[in-house]
C-alpha cells in the first residue's frame, strides 16, 4: 500500500531525500497553496509536511480523513492545531535539534549587533555620513546575560556568551541547582533574572503561560538601560509595552527576529532607532533548512516502516532502548483493554493499570495508551489510536491511573488492569510466556491461563457436578465447538468461572438455552 505525502511549504531536495528513497512512499510537493486550495487538496494524503507558512487548522485536519502524521520542519508548532491533531489521532512531529545551532548563532549575532549598534552605523554610512560618536556601543565582557528559557537553544546561547566572558543567569521550570552548577550558570525565577540582567534573551515556546511574559510589569523590574533580544517566538514580548519602554529610556536597545504578527504589519517599533530587526531568520541557514527537513522526513519514514517516531510533539517520546523492551507488550495491553470492555459491557468511570516486575522500572506510558485504545475502540471505532486514546479518555471523564511495583508476583512482568464501572469492578492480568506469547493469567480473583485471541466465552456459574457437561452439550447443539476450556472456582460448591475458546463467533441467540441453565449466572461472548 502506498503512503501519500503532501509537502505544502518549500523543503530542499536534500531534506526530502529519505522520503524519495523509501519504498512505498509517494511525494507530492505543492507550495504556495491558499487556505482554500490546501483544504480542497488534503483529503487522501497520509502525511503533511510544512514549515511555518502553512496554517494547519482544525478545519484542515477535519477535512483530511486519511491524515496520520504532520511533520513540522522546524521547532515551533504554533502554526499547527495540536489539540485538533491529537483529537483526530494525528501524530505531530517536529525537528527540535535541526536548527539549534543556527538559532543560537543568530541570537548572538543580534546580541552583538545591538550592543555595538552595527545596523544603525551601517545605515548611517549608506547615507554618506561619518558619525562615530553617535554609535558608541557597550562591551559584553563582565555583563550579565539573562536567559529566560534554558532548553537546547538557551543553553547553546549561554555557552557562546560565556565565550564572550559574560556572566549567565537563567530561568527554566526544569532547571535545577545541580544542573545549573554543572552548566556553570546561576539560576533563579523569572523575576530574579529580569532584575539583575544587563542583557535579556528569551527562548521559551509560545504558550498561554508565556504569551506577553515580558510585559509592562516585567519592564518595571528590569535595570535601567537593559537591552533585550527575542529570536524565539513573537508574542513572548508585549510589543506595545516594549515600544513604551524604549521610548521612556528604560530599555536602551532591542533586537527582534520574531513578531506578534508575521509578516510584520505594524512597523512602529522600527521607527525607534534603538531597535534592530530581521524577518524571522533564526533558522535561515542552508545547513538548518536541510537538517530540519531531513529530521522530519526520517520520522515519517520511521512511522511508515515501524509505526514509531523520534520527535513527537503530542505523543510523549520514549528512548529507543526502552521502546524495544516494552514493544512486545503492546498487543497484550491492547487485548486486555478490549477483553475487559467486552467483559463489563459498560464504559469505564475509572481505570487503574498496575505494572509489576521489570516493567515497573520502565516508561510504560505507551502501554497504557495501547490498553486504552483497545478499551475505547469497542465503543468509538477505529479512529481511536495510541495518539488520541488518553485525550479521548479524559474527554469522556475516565480517570486513568498508573501504578508500579517491582514485586514480581510470580511473573517476570505482569500487567493488571482494573476497570470501575457503574455496576462494579472487574480485573484482568496478563503476561508474556516464553514460547507461548501473550496470556491472560487472572480474571477477577480467578487463576486462568488462556490466549487472548479469537472467540471466547466467559461463564460465571455455581460449582455443581455436571455443569461443564451440560454447557458442552448445549454449545454442541448450536454447532459451536470448544477448542480450550479453563475452569476456576473460589471454593467447592461456590462461585466458579469457565473461560472457553470456541471456533466461531457466538450470536446472542446461540447462547439463549445456555443462559437458562439454573447453575449459570452469566454468559459473555468476547471476540478478540
Amino acid at each position: 500500500m502506498t503512503f501519500h505525502v503532501l509537502i505544502s511549504d518549500p523543503l530542499s531536495e536534500e531534506g526530502v531525500y529519505p522520503l524519495r528513497h523509501a519504498d512505498g512512499i509517494n511525494i507530492v510537493m505543492e507550495t504556495n497553496l491558499s487556505e482554500a486550495e490546501l483544504a480542497a487538496r488534503i483529503d487522501g494524503f497520509d502525511a503533511l509536511l510544512v514549515r511555518s507558512q502553512t496554517q494547519v487548522t482544525r478545519e484542515l485536519i477535519e477535512k483530511a480523513s486519511n491524515l496520520k502524521i504532520i511533520g513540522r520542519a522546524g521547532v515551533g508548532v504554533d502554526n499547527i492545531d495540536l489539540e485538533a491533531a491529537t483529537e483526530h489521532g494525528v501524530i505531530v512531529v517536529n525537528a527540535p535539534d535541526g536548527n539549534t545551532n543556527s538559532a543560537a548563532e543568530h541570537t548572538m549575532a543580534m546580541l552583538m549587533g545591538m550592543a555595538r549598534k552595527i545596523p544603525q552605523a551601517y545605515n548611517s554610512l549608506k547615507q554618506r555620513k561619518w558619525d562615530r560618536k553617535a554609535y558608541v556601543g557597550v562591551e559584553l565582557k563582565n555583563k550579565t546575560l539573562g536567559v529566560v528559557g534554558f532548553g537546547r537553544i538557551g543553553q547553546e546561547v549561554a555557552a557562546r556568551a560565556k565565550g564572550q566572558r559574560m556572566n549567565i543567569i537563567a530561568y527554566d521550570p526544569f532547571l535545577t541547582a545541580e544542573k545549573a552548577e554543572k552548566l556553570g550558570v546561576d539560576f533563579g525565577s523569572v523575576e530574579d533574572v529580569l532584575k539583575v540582567a544587563d542583557f535579556i534573551t528569551v527562548h521559551t515556546p509560545l504558550l498561554k503561560e508565556t504569551k506577553h511574559l515580558i510585559d509592562a510589569e516585567a519592564f518595571k523590574i528590569m535595570k535601567d538601560g537593559v537591552q533585550i533580544i527575542n529570536c524565539a517566538r513573537g508574542g513572548i514580548i508585549d510589543e506595545s509595552a516594549l515600544y513604551d519602554a524604549v521610548k521612556s529610556g528604560k530599555v536602551a536597545g532591542a533586537a527582534l527576529d520574531v513578531f506578534e504578527q508575521e509578516p510584520m504589519v505594524d512597523f512602529r517599533l522600527l521607527e525607534l532607532p534603538e531597535i534592530i530587526a530581521t524577518p524571522h531568520l533564526g533558522a535561515s541557514t542552508f545547513e538548518a533548512q536541510e537538517s530540519v527537513a531531513v529530521d522530519v522526513s526520517q520520522d515519517v519514514v520511521s512511522f511508515v516502516k515501524y509505526g514509531t517516531v523520534r520527535n513527537s510533539v503530542n505523543l510523549p517520546s520514549v528512548p529507543k532502548e526502552i521502546m524495544k523492551r516494552i514493544e512486545p507488550y503492546f498487543d497484550l495491553a491492547e487485548r486486555i483493554g478490549t477483553f475487559l470492555t467486552d467483559l463489563t459491557g459498560e464504559t469505564a468511570d475509572e481505570v487503574n493499570v498496575y505494572y509489576s516486575g521489570e516493567l515497573a522500572n520502565l516508561e510504560v506510558g505507551p502501554l497504557t495508551r495501547n490498553m486504552l485504545k483497545g478499551m475505547l475502540k469497542r465503543h468509538l471505532g477505529k479512529h481511536v489510536n495510541d495518539v488520541n486514546a488518553m485525550y479521548i479518555a479524559n474527554q469522556k471523564g475516565i480517570h486513568v491511573n498508573e501504578h508500579k511495583s517491582t514485586e514480581s508476583r510470580g511473573f517476570t512482568n505482569l500487567i493488571t488492569v482494573e476497570v470501575k464501572t457503574q455496576s462494579g469492578t472487574r480485573k484482568a492480568s496478563g503476561t508474556l510466556l516464553n514460547g507461548q506469547g501473550a496470556r491472560i493469567v487472572k480474571v477477577d480473583d480467578y487463576i486462568v491461563d488462556f490466549l487472548p485471541n479469537g472467540h471466547l466465552l466467559f461463564i460465571r456459574h455455581n460449582d455443581r457436578p455436571g455443569v461443564i457437561g451440560r454447557v458442552g452439550t448445549l454449545l454442541g447443539a448450536e454447532d459451536i465447538n470448544i477448542a480450550t476450556m479453563q475452569v476456576g472456582r473460589s471454593n467447592v460448591g461456590g462461585d466458579a468461572i469457565m473461560m472457553l475458546s470456541i471456533d466461531k463467533h457466538a450470536d446472542p441467540e446461540d447462547l439463549e438455552e445456555l443462559k437458562k441453565l439454573e447453575e449459570i449466572e452469566s454468559v459473555t461472548a468476547i471476540d478478540l
